[in-house]
């Protein structure tokens, strides 16, 4: 399942994480690749344990914790830490499949990659190509989104950057490891979700209908979840 997530940061803090990691020293952006995507990626990134990007990241773990919708669609039970990167002059990432199991160097957090999330932190018409397309069972989706919005996609999917030919493409990528490990059960259960809001909106949160709908919702989470 893939989500868009509108205005996941406000303009203002789209424009305090820019002023944070532009002026930051940025890495190849192989520091953080698996052997496969080693051979596809070229851009750079901010060094995972850099100030600018713990600074900068916080703010998009703030963001995260308070979008209901994030939330529902996701389901999270681990956040990887966010990390930034930036492309221009031509660089693209290839077309890989992320890696399963993320580790964070120098400690003992890690977890399962069931999906990857980037937050897109420049303005579309700021730079040519910069797509991020997203192969899914309905084919291939481009994603090329206003700064401050993120989309949440399947960690398995084969995906790619295309070549930015002109200007800078910035943004934020992380990984989350969700409650809800199969891709599937996470759309029914978001659709349920949706389907719970919607009749609370027309009936009221008090309803009989809605209250059983969210007793459904519940305990097929409550089946599901690894927690």
């Amino acid at each position: 399942m893939l989500t868009i997530i509108p205005d996941l940061l406000r303009a203002d803090e789209v424009a305090r994480v820019r002023a944070l990691i532009e002026p930051a020293e940025w890495v190849d952006g192989n520091a953080t690749s698996g052997a496969q995507s080693a051979l596809a990626k070229r851009n750079v990134q901010l060094p995972e344990d850099s100030t600018a990007a713990r600074e900068a990241g916080a703010l998009v773990l703030d963001a995260l914790g308070r979008s209901a919708l994030f939330v529902a669609a996701a389901l999270p039970l681990k956040v990887f830490p966010p990390l930034f990167n930036r492309y221009e002059g031509g660089q693209a990432f290839g077309t890989h499949v992320d890696t399963a199991v993320r580790i964070r160097r120098g400690s003992d957090f890690r977890l399962r990659a069931d999906l990857s999330a980037t937050v897109f932190l420049s303005d579309p018409d700021s730079y040519d190509g910069g797509e991020l397309v997203i192969e899914d069972a309905f084919g291939e989706r481009s994603v090329k989104l206003p700064a401050g919005h993120a989309v949440v996609y399947p960690a398995s999917s084969l995906h790619r950057v295309a070549a930015v030919t002109r200007g800078a493409r910035l943004g934020s990528f992380l990984w989350l490891q969700s409650m809800v490990r199969d891709d599937g059960a996470r759309r029914i259960l978001w659709e349920l979700d949706q389907g719970v809001q919607g009749a609370a909106q027309a009936l009221g949160q008090g309803d009989a209908a809605v209250v059983r709908l969210t007793g459904v919702y519940h305990n097929l989470l409550r089946r599901w979840a690894d927690v």
